[in-house]
């Protein structure tokens, strides 16, 4: 008879146990929950033509022959803001010297990761700018 009350109070407490365990799992879910960030959408009122570059306080906007692109003005290094060289046709940072491609590929400097580029579309309509998504 005390095996079997032993064996039910232990039963028990991993009833309770699970219960808890149920019971909280959602809360602790909520608890790391972050809502992403919505995309934010920039308007260039510009046409550029094949080569040309526009700087934005957030981007560098770049027109190639058959389609725009968009890449991050921020360093990837301490966050800095990039500089677009046109004589190497790169972004530099004035702070540590990091070099990037105008797609956004890490050349040289103590950065090691590349710049994140953003979608470029021109504007329907009458086709004159872009409209940039810039995400974060």
């Amino acid at each position: 008879m005390k095996e079997r009350r032993s064996f039910l109070e232990n039963s028990w407490f991993w009833v309770k146990l699970s219960a808890t365990a149920a019971l909280c799992y959602p809360l602790f879910r909520f608890l790391h929950y972050r809502v992403p960030k919505k995309p934010r959408l920039v308007r260039v009122n510009q046409q550029l033509l094949e080569g040309e570059v526009y700087l934005a306080p957030d981007f560098a906007l770049f027109q190639g022959a058959t389609h725009a692109w968009a890449v991050s003005r921020t360093c990837t290094h301490l966050g800095c803001r990039l500089n677009y060289n046109e004589e190497e046709n790169l972004l530099i940072c004035p702070c540590h010297k990091s070099k990037f491609t105008t797609e956004g590929k890490m050349v040289a400097g103590p950065a090691v990761k590349d710049l994140p580029g953003f979608k470029a579309e021109k504007m329907t309509g009458d086709g004159k700018g872009y409209v940039v998504t810039l995400f974060g």
